[in-house]
């Protein structure tokens, strides 16, 4: 089996960072697991690693669509499993580096979506409801006839919301119950990277306050000069859709940056649910801890049994 490594765990714990230093001591090349990176144009808002970096090594799967495209989770295991097969024929290690559950998982354990085509009347019926009243109403729609399917999706992810009720819809069948795991052709190790709560806010709000002397007002700016309007699923983006709303003047910036890092709080606690700290196939690290010599050895010794 061919060999991967992942490199997991919440917003902001340095999953970049670590995934830079594996690739150029390993020979690695790193794919992208962040459903909001993929996007061109949106930056900074989404943590994007740096020309700097993805000149140094070279990185798949980040802007790939414009902001206005669709892009879903069939998308990405086609992209991600051309990159991974690309990286093998070069005879180098692909390191899988995000916060999306839902696209690592899909990729490692050969999860296959259900093919159920999209229907663009029901699907505006939906996002209508969902801008008349929010996402809540959806969502609890949503835990009535899939539970399954709605622990796992963010209540704030309306777009993830209305392709659940979607397909339940069209099919009468529970999105839940029409993935299926096809059986993965990789040997993956899986490194976590953990904090304290407090040390994990911490650093999620400093990062955007970062994001604001970047330049994140100024990004989201040219997005909607550009005509990528605030309705777009991807412009729901934490970050995009706050500093959105001060652009309209519906609210102050410091306001506008309160939520940023209250809603990046919550995301950050949605993502254990993705990846468990009782989780045997994750090894989990402490970033408050020294703890680079202990991956370094830990992704070495798996790469030798692989080779052995």
């Amino acid at each position: 089996m061919k060999e991967v490594l992942a490199i997991v765990g919440p917003t902001a714990v340095g999953k970049s960072a670590l995934a830079m230093e594996l690739a150029r001591s390993l020979n690695g090349e790193i794919v992208g697991a962040d459903s909001r990176q993929v996007y061109r144009h949106m930056d900074i808002g989404t943590a994007k690693p740096s020309l700097k970096d993805r000149a140094a090594v070279p990185h798949h799967v980040i802007d790939v669509v414009d902001p206005d495209e669709e892009f879903n989770l069939a998308l990405y295991l086609d992209m991600a499993r051309d990159a991974l097969e690309a990286i093998h024929r070069k005879g180098k290690l692909p390191i899988v580096v995000g916060g999306t559950g839902l696209y690592i998982w899909g990729l490692l354990e050969g999860l296959r979506p259900p093919q159920v085509p999209p229907n663009k009347e029901l699907r505006e019926h939906l996002e209508a409801r969902a801008s008349k009243g929010g996402g809540d109403a959806l969502y609890k729609e949503l835990k009535k006839v899939d539970p399954k399917a709605a622990k796992k999706i963010d209540p704030h992810n309306i777009r993830r919301m209305i392709r659940a009720l979607e397909v339940y819809m069209t099919t009468g069948i529970p999105f839940s119950r029409l993935y299926r795991k096809g059986g993965s052709p990789y040997r993956y190790t899986m490194v976590g990277l953990t904090a304290r709560r407090e040390e994990l806010y911490s650093r999620i709000d400093r990062r955007v306050d970062k994001m604001i002397r970047r330049g994140l007002v100024k990004e989201v700016q040219r997005l909607t000069n550009r005509g990528y309007g605030l309705e777009l699923p991807s412009m729901s983006t934490i970050g995009y859709k706050e500093i959105g709303l001060y652009i309209k003047g519906e609210v102050e910036l410091d306001s506008a940056v309160q939520r940023i890092k209250q809603e990046t709080h919550r995301f950050a606690r949605h993502q254990y649910g993705w990846f468990r700290l009782k989780d045997e196939r994750v090894h989990w690290f402490d970033i408050e801890e020294d703890c680079l010599e202990a991956i370094f050895d830990l992704v070495q010794r798996s790469l030798k049994a692989s080779a052995a």
